[in-house]
């Protein structure tokens, strides 16, 4: 699974003109409100990709908060910090599973939709409580499972009909691979979290201008593209089209709108 947390290449940059304002941007505000309720003096975003949650967080907090995010692809930062927020942001790689800030350092620490991609869910979590302050809060969310989130199961769909001998199963595995909430709060309580999270389910629209938008959206803004590529068979352009095609077909030819939703989790420390 390593190669699924890997965005580089021209991947950040469709990333973010692609699947930022189709997926994330919405939740970003969702995560971002969340976290201004809190007050906190001091905040770490742990995998900020290109930064959508970290400009909706500068946005919702005064400007003496401390915000700092971190992702572990330098090329996701590099994009973010070329977006630019509000107001100065500390941008910092780190791995999440070995967060280079001493114990008790924030007091919110954040993810939107990273928590999918840790490999020790565990001990990114214990990284996660190490470094927060007592009484402090640990939030994060991740998609639900991909049936529920339209455009990406019609494109996983899609590609197993392409690739019959090998679909491509990134989306289901990764982003929508980590659903279950009684295994996150087993996963919370192995890291030392005391207290019982607190979970919510949001749903919510995802709206593009066209079908192909969202096609290129998911199959060359995420590690999905390696996927189609390293396969024998239809070309990327080709696999682009063909989710073109059935995006069109299920959602119409203009502007397209699907259902998406996801968990967003609490927990204190």
């Amino acid at each position: 699974m390593g190669s699924d947390a890997v965005f580089v290449g021209s991947i950040p940059e469709f990333y973010d003109h692609y699947l930022v304002p189709l997926i994330f941007a919405t939740y970003a505000e969702e995560l971002a409100a969340r976290v201004a309720k809190l007050e906190p003096g001091s905040v770490l975003e742990i995998a900020a990709g290109t930064g959508v949650a970290t400009r909706a967080t500068v946005r919702a907090l005064p400007e003496a908060v401390e915000v700092v995010a971190t992702d572990l692809n330098q090329a996701m930062l590099d994009q973010a910090e070329a977006i630019g927020t509000a107001r100065p942001v500390h941008w910092r790689q780190a791995d999440a599973l070995a967060l280079p800030f001493a114990a008790a350092s924030f007091d919110v620490v954040c993810c939107q939709f990273g928590a999918m991609f840790f490999p020790d869910k565990d001990r990114a979590f214990a990284q996660a409580r190490r470094v927060l302050r007592p009484g402090g809060t640990w939030l994060f969310s991740v998609w639900d499972r991909i049936e529920h989130n339209e455009f990406a199961d019609v494109v996983t769909t899609t590609l197993a009909g392409l690739y019959p001998d090998d679909p491509p199963q990134f989306l289901a595995r990764t982003p929508h691979g980590y659903s279950d909430l009684e295994t996150i709060s087993h996963h919370l309580a192995t890291a030392g979290f005391e207290n019982p999270p607190r979970c919510e389910t949001v749903s919510a629209r995802s709206r593009a201008a066209s079908a192909e938008a969202v096609a290129i959206a998911y199959c060359q803004g995420t590690p999905l593209r390696a996927e189609i590529e390293e396969r024998p068979g239809p070309t990327l352009a080709a696999a682009t089209a063909a989710c073109t095609e059935a995006i069109a077909e299920r959602f119409g030819h203009g502007p397209v709108d699907g259902k998406i939703q996801a968990h967003l989790v609490t927990v204190d420390r």
